[in-house]
This record gives structure tokens, C-alpha cells and sequence, in this order.
């Protein structure tokens, strides 16, 4: 019920004044793009000649459905995004329940995800990256509940949204066949094993080359022309994607080091004008992509003693799913952009570990909850947390929303330089 409550106020949040600001809002011009070309043509085009696009079209057909629902307006581009970004919010409550078995600790997860401004502006913003954490999420439900057919669907639609879901997918597969080399031996481990690559490897991989339907019927799609083989001209096609992504580069103003993401070192603004309609001299208008910073901050101490309990497990040789499934999956959407020195990113790309860093903050909750026995003063402790957290969302929140306010009110909630 409490649950529910708090989904439903997301989805208001998310759904009021959708469509402000008006017009594409950072990389919006693309996948809005190429979300029309998809309904228009089933590929993406640039007037008649074939377009060159660097991700897979699942993540920007979702947009098409927004489009096709509600008209190709501000609303529609970003309409599903919205939806699922609501969805998060009941998914990380039942994988807290499943880890935790605690409705505090359960309503609390919920909370949290439905306090945190990235997601905010992912769910109010038609880019891929709320598409690829929530098909993220739901895999890791799907794998906890032990539903492994329908987490190797979800995995394999990550993998069609943006490449980076392919971390996950690995992380899941190695996780599915380590379980089955401890569980069985000899001739009784060939019918588990296999079971595991159709469901982690097959499926995925079939998902995300059906996703490609367009390119394959068509023959506008880019590199169609390379080679009389089509698996060849899609072979081609994908090594010049990769390419682009690992020779990405190019020098941004916005551009954050990995370090930095989870302190919110250097936010990514999606969007800032300077209006004049907010009953002063000076007014601003702006959509920072930055997570709630007491949150964000809190959440940074929270993965340090995870990790430090993690460590100590292993160790140990104590199985722990709770402390497993958060190191992971902050280590597979984390970790590899540490190994991208060179590679032009943004601290954006952080919603997709995002809930597993607030399952970091209920796991010290949980922790706290048993060192003290549930005692009232505990509980009162983790409730002024939860209020300090909400407090400082609602502070930040016309950032999230992109509202008007007055130029003095912007600079105020610049609590860092590296944030203008």
C-alpha cells in the first residue's frame, strides 16, 4: 500500500509539466529523431540516405511508442520514459523485500528511488539511459526470484537499448553457470549448463538482433550496401559502431572522470536559458542531471562499508546474497568506465547502478537495524536521514524540472563550483 502511494506520487511527479522544457533537451535531438524515423521508415534515416547511429534501436522505439500514443510533442517523446522511471520505484521495493524481508526497509528503498533527482531527470527526458537501468532492475528481480527464462528477455533488451548493458548480461551469465558448476557434476552438469547459455546467451542474442528487424528488411539501413552477405554488411556495420565508441574522444564541457560520479563531482546540465518571467531582473531555467546530494553522499559512505563488509564475507567464505547482488551490480555498471580514461563520458551514465547504490544505503539500514535489535532510537535515527534526504530533494527540485526561478535562487543551489 505505502508502496504503491509512493509509485503513484512519482508518476504524478514525473508527469507534471512533462512537457517543459519546451524542445529537444540535450541528446533528445537524437534518439527523438531517430524514434520518428522508426515509425516512418523501420530504420533511421537522414532524408533518404542511410543514417549512421551508434545505439541499438530498442531504447528509441520506446520513445516511438510515446510518440505513437500521444502525438510527437514534448509529453510524447518523453511519456514511457516517465512510466518505466515509476515502474523503478515499485521493482527496487521488491527486490528490498526479497533481500531484506523488512517493510520498513521495503518502503524505504521505494522512497529513496522516488527522492533521487538523476532519476528524476532521466524519467523526464527522452534519452536512452532510463531505459537501460530499468530493464537492468527488472533483469535483477527476474534473476532473484530465479525466473531466468524472462531475466535472459529483459538482459538481451538492456543489450538492445545501449551496449553498456552488455556488463550486466555478462555479470548474470557467470553468476547462472557458477551456480550450476556448484550444484552439479559429471553428466549431471550438461543439461543445467546448457539450459544456462540459451537462457544467458542465446536469448539475449537473439533479443537484440530481432530489435535490428528494421535493418535487416530494409535496404535504407546504414552499411546495408557493404556486402552482398548481409551478416557481413552487420558485422561491418557494428565494428564501425564500436569504433566510434571506443574512439569517442572529443573534448566536453560537461565531461566527468568516473571518480567523480558517485560524489556528483561535475553534473551534466541537459538543458539552461535565462527567461524573463520569474518577477526579477535575472531569472534561470535549468535541468541538471544531478542525484539528490545528500543521497548521492550518504550513498558514497554507504558502498564504502558495503565493500568493506563484502570483503570481510568473502573472507569468510559467508554467503551473503544481499551484500553479492549490490557489489555487483555496482561493480558491472561502475567499474568498466574506470578502464575509459581517454573516453569522452558524463556522469549521467551513473542511473544505471544507481539503485544498487541506494540498496547499499538500506543494506547499512538493515545492518544498523540488527546491531541495535530495532530499538526506537534507531529508527527515529534513519528517519531524520530519510527526511534530511527529502528535504534537500525538494530543495534542488526546480533543477530536476526545469522551473523558473530567479537567477539568486539557481546560484544558491550551486553548492559546488564544478556544478556551474
Amino acid at each position: 500500500m505505502y508502496v504503491g502511494a509512493i509509485a503513484f506520487a512519482a508518476l504524478a511527479l514525473r508527469l507534471l509539466h512533462l512537457g517543459t522544457p519546451k524542445g529537444f533537451v540535450f541528446d533528445e535531438v537524437y534518439y527523438v529523431d531517430g524514434a520518428r524515423d522508426y515509425l516512418a521508415h523501420g530504420v533511421e534515416v537522414s532524408g533518404k540516405a542511410p543514417e549512421f547511429v551508434v545505439h541499438p534501436p530498442v531504447g528509441k522505439w520506446l520513445i516511438a511508442l510515446g510518440i505513437k500514443i500521444f502525438g510527437d510533442n514534448e509529453f510524447g517523446w518523453r511519456f514511457m520514459g516517465a512510466l518505466l522511471g515509476s515502474v523503478m520505484v515499485l521493482l527496487i521495493a521488491l527486490i528490498a523485500q526479497r533481500l531484506f524481508r523488512s517493510a520498513f526497509l521495503t518502503i524505504s528503498a521505494s522512497a529513496l528511488m522516488a527522492m533521487d533527482g538523476l532519476a528524476l531527470v532521466h524519467s523526464r527526458t527522452a534519452l536512452l539511459d532510463i531505459y537501460l537501468a530499468f530493464f537492468i532492475l527488472l533483469a535483477t528481480y527476474l534473476f532473484l526470484v530465479r525466473w531466468h527464462w524472462w531475466a535472459g528477455i529483459a538482459l538481451g533488451l538492456a543489450v538492445a537499448t545501449k551496449w553498456s548493458g552488455l556488463y550486466y548480461l555478462a555479470l548474470f551469465a557467470a553468476v547462472a553457470l557458477y551456480r550450476a558448476f556448484s550444484h552439479h557434476t559429471g553428466r549431471d552438469l550438461i543439461k543445467p549448463t546448457i539450459k544456462t547459455f540459451l537462457q544467458y546467451a542465446v536469448l539475449p542474442i537473439s533479443i537484440y538482433l530481432t530489435s535490428w528487424t528494421g535493418w535487416f528488411v530494409t535496404n535504407r539501413g546504414w552499411a546495408r550496401d557493404y556486402s552482398t552477405n548481409l551478416a557481413t554488411s552487420f558485422i561491418h556495420y557494428h565494428s564501425q559502431m564500436l569504433g566510434f565508441h571506443t574512439g569517442l574522444v572529443e573534448k566536453h564541457a560537461y565531461q566527468a572522470n568516473p571518480w567523480s560520479w558517485i560524489i556528483m563531482g561535475r553534473p551534466t546540465s541537459f538543458f539552461y536559458e535565462t527567461p524573463k518571467n520569474c518577477g526579477s531582473d535575472n531569472c534561470a531555467q535549468e535541468v541538471l542531471a544531478l542525484g539528490t546530494p545528500f543521497l548521492w553522499w550518504i550513498g558514497a559512505i554507504a558502498v564504502a562499508v558495503v565493500m568493506g563488509f563484502w570483503i570481510n564475507s568473502f573472507a569468510q567464505k559467508r554467503y551473503e546474497p544481499a551484500l553479492n547482488i549490490i557489489v555487483a551490480g555496482i561493480a558491472a555498471g561502475y567499474l568498466p568506465w574506470f578502464f575509459m580514461q581517454k573516453r569522452t563520458v558524463f556522469s549521467f551514465y551513473a542511473i544505471v547502478f544507481e539503485p544498487f547504490l541506494i540498496l547499499a544505503i538500506i543494506y547499512c539500514a538493515y545492518v544498523a537495524l540488527l546491531h541495535f535489535e530495532n530499538s526506537l532510537n534507531t529508527y527515529i535515527f534513519l528517519g531524520i536521514i530519510g527526511a534530511a534526504i527529502f528535504i534537500n530533494f525538494i530543495f534542488f527540485l526546480p533543477l530536476f524540472t526545469g522551473d523558473v526561478i530567479t537567477y539568486d535562487s539557481w546560484h544558491a543551489r550551486m553548492w559546488l563550483p564544478s556544478w556551474i
